[in-house]
């Protein structure tokens, strides 16, 4: 009963930090207990991963069942509807990364400033119910409970975004409500077309239809391809809208720049790849013809994602919103791999999610620390940080070479593991993919040289005043003497230029507030750079998780992994031996589609 457990003990923390939630003491005790239940949490995902681990290596692959730590219940037996969890290896790493993130999201948010009349415990207590309804979504193995998490998960961001947002919190708060809505309709369609097409095939003559997912998985044959697609048509938009795809993803940037720090993180960073998951999860193994006849589309709207979104990102003048649209680039990366229908693919596109889901979250935290002290998300309003918060500088590097995917960092793994499994199959894509690595590149670069390098700028950095009154002017810039700032500041006050113009007098020093990481923030930011640069240089144990169910997806959905190629005038022993290995593979092939083993 793990993961019954892991869903409701984030309610049962909820609950208790809810109604600790006022002023002075009792909004200290509501952060506590909140960081304590989240950190148990993350204890059961440790022991799910062990369990898992230990079953799947004593099971091996043949004949293991697809779903593992599971628990059901009657729920409308009418309709054939059960509570239904489990776990794959997919489902698994997501479920560990939310553990993860969700502690650290805390953390960083300890000192968050909130709008007036909000109380600390809950904001704490929405972030809780928000972890137990994203972990649902990727355990539910019955369809139907994945639509209503679905759909319930909506709910605690449409407050955290509306209720504890910034100053255009109820605009980004109603379109993120409206978006998610519309594609929950969509699935609700599919989910009773699915229900109704089950029910017709040969297999389930008099027994109705049914929604859970091993069943559909072993009806999927049957139900004609012109019923799947219409059926796939609502499933993907929902998932496109949710993932988010190009021309549907415009609720994203919105959404996250008004969403406080820690909600954000978590919008970017996890709830947003329930739409990737859901491709991976109901689409390839439950509509294979479908997915296969519409793979081209998804193909384009990864490519168009991929360059749309750098090409936005790079004209970016708030930071928030900057980050936004790289993860827009990144899911083109994630949507290519799952529609490339190869192991390889697959298998990189599920731990893109999981690198994703790091890297963009150190980068988004750094920024969240950046724009607390500076009061601003403009990135005009920054320059020269580096010199003032060398930390803080250093940890948005990291985040910053793990976003454009710098080999040694997590998410070159995956990228590289998307592009070479999409070549192998489709080519002309993945060439044209492979431009989004040099515009991420660009700007990446150009967004943390303009903000953390050269002199010290900026309205957010300076603090500009003195005894002549504030100053005014522009110009190029002198030196003040360290003293007059260490007269003003105290000892730690940096001495910077001063506009040429201003009046005799006049100190230009770093605002007081513009320190370096605390060790608080350090402590929340170290567990995500050393992810950075473990899964950078050893991803197997994530990948050893992921690799069987990639597989499993790619036989669910029709398809096998292309056979290894022979170069041309391959000669001797060891081309003979990789010849016969070609042969063999497809004739493998035709084995498993015949039989749906």
């Amino acid at each position: 009963m793990i993961l019954l457990v892991m869903i409701v003990l984030p309610l049962i923390g909820a609950i208790a930090t809810a109604t600790l939630g006022g002023g002075g003491g009792s909004a200290r005790t509501a952060k506590l207990v909140a960081l304590l239940f989240s950190l148990a949490e993350f204890v059961l995902a440790v022991v799910l991963w062990v369990v898992y681990r230990r079953d799947q290596l004593g099971a091996g692959t043949a004949g293991a069942p697809p779903f593992r730590e599971t628990f059901s219940v009657d729920w409308i037996p009418s309709f054939g509807v059960s509570f239904s969890l489990g776990v794959d290896g997919i489902s698994l790493v997501m479920i560990a990364l939310i553990a993860l993130l969700v502690p650290i999201v805390l953390g960083a948010s300890w000192e968050e400033r909130l709008p007036e009349g909000r109380t600390v415990g809950g904001y704490f207590a929405l972030i809780l119910v928000l972890q137990a309804a994203m972990t649902g979504v990727f355990a539910a193995t019955d369809v139907f409970l994945f639509y209503v998490l679905f759909e319930v998960m909506l709910i605690p961001m449409y407050f955290l975004i509306g209720a504890f947002g910034g100053v255009r919190r109820t605009y980004a708060a109603t379109k993120f409500f409206l978006y998610s809505l519309l594609g929950g309709l969509l699935m609700l369609a599919s989910l009773i077309g699915l229900y109704v097409a089950s029910g017709n095939t040969p297999a389930r003559a008099g027994l109705g239809g049914t929604l859970d997912w091993a069943t559909l998985r072993s009806l999927a044959g049957q139900i004609p391809e012109s019923t799947q697609l219409w059926i796939f048509a609502g499933f993907a938009a929902a998932f496109a809208i949710k993932a988010p795809l190009v021309p549907l993803h415009t609720w994203l940037p919105d959404a996250g720049a008004e969403a406080p720090v820690g909600a954000g993180t978590l919008l970017v960073g996890v709830l947003d790849k329930v739409g990737t998951f859901g491709f991976l999860r109901i689409c390839l193994p439950l509509l294979p013809l479908a997915s296969s006849r519409l793979a081209w589309l998804f193909l384009l709207l990864a490519v168009l994602g991929i360059l749309y979104g750098a090409i936005v990102a790079a004209g970016q003048t708030d930071l928030k919103r900057f980050v936004t649209y790289t993860s827009i680039a990144h899911f083109g990366f994630i949507c290519m791999g799952v529609f490339a229908f190869t192991t390889q693919a697959i298998s990189g596109a599920v731990l893109y999610m999981v690198n994703h889901g790091i890297a963009t979250a150190l980068l988004f935290l750094v920024v969240g620390m950046l724009t607390a002290r500076g009061g601003s998300r403009l990135v005009g309003d920054y320059g020269g940080v580096w010199k003032v918060a060398p930390l803080l500088g250093g940890l948005m590097l990291v985040g910053a070479l793990a976003t454009i995917a710098v080999p040694g960092t997590n998410s070159f793994v995956s990228e590289f593991m998307v592009l070479i499994g999409t070549f192998t199959r489709y080519p002309a894509w993945a060439i044209v993919g492979t431009t989004g690595i040099v515009l991420a590149a660009v700007y990446m670069l150009w967004i943390f040289q303009r903000t953390m390098t050269g002199p010290v700028r900026g309205a957010a950095v300076l603090d500009i005043g003195g005894p002549e009154g504030p100053a005014s002017g522009s110009g190029g810039l002198t030196e003040q003497p360290q003293r007059e700032a260490d007269d003003r500041y105290g000892h730690g006050g940096v001495a910077v230029a001063a506009p040429v113009g201003t009046a005799r007098g006049v100190t230009t020093a770093v605002r007081r507030r513009f320190g370096d990481l605390s060790p608080r923030e350090i402590g929340v930011l170290t567990p995500l750079v050393l992810l950075v640069l473990f899964l950078g240089v050893y991803p197997k144990p994530v990948l050893d998780v992921i690799n069987p169910t990639a597989e499993r997806t790619v036989v669910d959905s029709g398809h096998t992994d292309p056979a290894p190629r022979v170069p041309a005038g391959a000669a001797g022993a060891t081309g003979a031996v990789t010849a016969a290995a070609t042969v063999r593979v497809p004739a493998a092939a035709v084995h498993l589609e015949g039989t749906g083993q």
